[in-house]
């Protein structure tokens, strides 16, 4: 099942994307789940199965997707998870996990622009693989880990570098308002049998960009999952952006960037400056 959150012109709602189009799950089990979030927090993804063999209400062209999770509890992004782009960025190698977190409202959905911070001169793209939490996760073995993803989908972490490097710290380079694309929908587990043998592109204006792997993980889900859930608890709708391979560059104001991972779709975005 691929679940996703849209607006129409009823409001914001979710539902089963299906070969046919957009099943609206909202409209049928909004009284008991206002959102996706709360669908995987109340355990409630057994009636969306059943639910989304329904007729689909729209096509994909309909709505105006928004990000998967609109409201997660945390975002928290690895940074430097592929050796080769830990080694373009010069920094270097550590033994654990290189974390920072995102704002919810740092996301964007799938064909909604991202914008160029004002005075910010590289824009970066970064192609990821989303995890998304399906159950609350607290000091979870390695090998039990993936058992508390629900899905997976697409992040693109994009990067504000000139706010990034004002000081040793991330966050101002990664907490703008529409920089983080995330979409066009969750795979649930049973989509993507093996997370790490996936690949993940960018292209930019047609032309391939980023071409990795997720083989290539410095640091895999299961150990990821087995190292947060020792720091902290991981609630359902949570999302872990799980860093990106060689090749990041900037973004101008008129490009598109599509950021695909097969079987979890293609996420495209325009980019254009922030009004002044």
């Amino acid at each position: 099942m691929r679940l996703a959150s849209f607006r129409t012109a009823q409001g914001a709602s979710y539902g089963a994307v299906t070969n046919q189009g957009i099943v609206d799950l909202g409209r049928r089990l909004g009284n008991r789940y206002s959102d996706l979030r709360t669908l995987l927090e109340r355990n409630g993804l057994e009636e969306a199965r059943k639910a989304a063999g329904a007729a689909a209400d729209y096509k994909e062209s309909d709505v105006t997707w928004l990000p998967v999770i609109p409201n997660p509890d945390k975002i928290i992004c690895v940074g430097l998870n592929y050796e080769e782009h830990r080694q373009e960025t010069g920094r270097d190698k550590t033994e654990q996990p290189a974390l920072f977190l995102r704002l919810a409202e740092s996301q964007v959905g799938h064909r909604q622009p991202i914008l160029r911070p004002r005075g910010e001169k590289t824009l970066d793209w970064e192609v990821e693989l989303g995890v998304v939490i399906g159950k609350t996760a607290r000091f979870v073995p390695k090998e039990r880990a993936l058992d508390y993803i629900y899905g997976y989908t697409i992040i693109n972490d994009a990067s504000a570098r000139d706010f990034q490097f004002h000081t040793s710290q991330w966050g101002p380079g990664k907490m703008g308002d529409t920089l983080a694309p995330v979409g066009p929908y969750i795979a649930d587990r049973s989509e993507i049998p093996d997370p790490h043998v996936l690949e993940v592109k960018t292209w930019v204006n047609g032309t391939l960009m980023q071409n990795g792997n997720t083989k290539n993980f410095i640091f895999d889900l299961g150990y990821i999952i087995q190292y947060l859930t020792n720091i902290m608890t991981l609630s359902p709708g949570d999302l872990i952006s799980t860093g990106t391979p060689a090749g990041v560059g900037p973004l101008a104001p008129g490009d598109v960037v599509e950021v695909e991972i097969p079987g979890v779709g293609v996420l495209r975005n325009p980019v254009a400056r922030e009004a002044r």
